[in-house]
């Protein structure tokens, strides 16, 4: 059976980025500049959704739908011009919003399975010490 690869990008709906003192540059889908000289470590850069509410966002669901039977893998495509600059969390929440679980991934590749009562989830890009990179994508792959 073939796997499933989701790709995910960086759209430039600019409510779930840090955006004080931020230089985005939008060169494509795929290749999308940040630089800011004055963030701290432990900041949320960007993040992603897998349920959201359109009537008050405006924006679709940029996560695939996951689930706890499943593993998967992430695979992460992003150009820093220092190793372990950033930190990749998911975090997950059952149907009541409430979080039941988060797994966090400090380097490109990584492999995972969710809580069994996740209803819904969060990908963010925190900033692990670095202020300046390039993202291309990242990928999350059922196996």
């Amino acid at each position: 059976m073939p796997k499933e690869i989701y790709k995910v990008y960086w759209n430039e709906y600019s409510a779930a980025t840090y955006l004080y003192g931020s230089e985005i540059n939008y060169i494509s889908k795929d290749n999308v500049e940040f630089k800011n000289m004055l963030m701290p470590p432990g900041t949320v850069i960007k993040e992603w959704f897998s349920k959201v509410n359109f009537q008050a966002k405006r924006i679709e669901p940029a996560l695939p739908i996951i689930d706890g039977e499943s593993t998967y893998s992430v695979n992460i495509d992003i150009d820093t011009p220092s190793v372990n600059g950033y930190i990749i969390r998911f975090v997950f929440y059952d149907k009541y919003e409430m979080e039941v679980g988060s797994y966090t991934i400090s380097d490109n590749e990584a492999t995972f399975k969710c809580p069994l009562k996740t209803y819904s989830y969060k990908m963010q890009l925190i900033n692990g010490g670095l202020h300046e990179f390039t993202f291309h994508s990242i990928e999350i792959i059922e196996e």
